[in-house]
């Protein structure tokens, strides 16, 4: 009886076991060796971004009509960034006090920190200009283990980190199958990252842009037991395994 016990609870973790090709991340990483990887990111300004805009000049008073709460601009991040903010409408523009509607959709920060420099230097010279992107966010889900939305202070965010920010993979995500979901001028783009394989390190989805959406799928493990459904083949191979022991024990 001890030995049908003992030949059970083989079988069981033989059956319930994944494998390293299931688990491991970035399993050819040997290759990064040979490679250099060069790419950069700058995030580039999109409709619907809130942007916090700081200028200023030696002569703070001449810059009071450029002003939009500007006093207040810390308070503002720690609360509602959106009251404060520049929001960049349906045209790509945004409108700053004294001189209009300025485009900046499809620029980075720096380009359109020189293109506000430009033109408020008509009225004051010397001027200093500072743009942020205050939603930069991406949103996790899935097969991790703290899904959510996370804000990204520095603008900058690779895959990989946005992971480790949600808790990393829970042991029934699909690694081979992370979904990443962007919007790019008003079109949704689908893609899938293997996350086993190296090979997206230089993948443009490797840093990640304001508002990507992260879906981890679950594995074909992590279906089975959100369903209750049963695992056949490995209910059959187990059946035959103990079907087996109990014949030749009784012989």
């Amino acid at each position: 009886m001890k030995k049908i016990v003992l030949l059970l609870s083989m079988s069981f973790l033989i059956f319930s076991c994944a494998s390293k090709k299931d688990i491991l991340y970035f399993q050819d990483s040997e290759t990064l060796n040979l490679t250099e990887i060069t790419q950069s990111f700058d995030p580039i300004i999109e409709t619907n971004d809130i942007l916090h805009i700081t200028i200023s000049s030696i002569n703070e008073e001449v810059l009071r009509p450029f002003l939009k709460g500007q006093q207040n601009a810390q308070a503002t991040i720690n609360s509602n960034p959106g009251l404060d903010g520049y929001l960049v409408g349906v045209d790509g523009n945004i409108s700053f006090p004294v001189i209009g509607d300025v485009t900046v959709a499809g620029f980075n920060r720096s380009h359109a920190e020189d293109i506000l420099k430009e033109k408020i230097s008509v009225y004051v010279k010397e001027v200093v200009v500072e743009v942020r992107i205050m939603n930069f966010e991406v949103t996790v889900i899935g097969e991790v283990k703290m899904p959510g939305v996370y804000n990204i202070k520095d603008e900058r965010v690779t895959l990989p980190e946005a992971l480790a920010l949600a808790g990393d993979l829970t042991s029934d995500g699909k690694r081979s199958a992370i979904t990443i979901i962007r919007t790019e001028n008003g079109v949704r783009k689908v893609n899938t990252i293997d996350y086993t394989s190296s090979e997206f390190f230089n993948s443009e989805y490797y840093f990640l842009k304001q508002n990507d959406l992260v879906y981890v799928e679950p594995s074909s493990k992590g279906v089975k037991k959100s369903g209750f459904i049963p695992d056949i083949p490995a209910l059959l191979s187990l059946f035959t395994v103990i079907l087996t022991t109990v014949i030749l024990l009784t012989n």
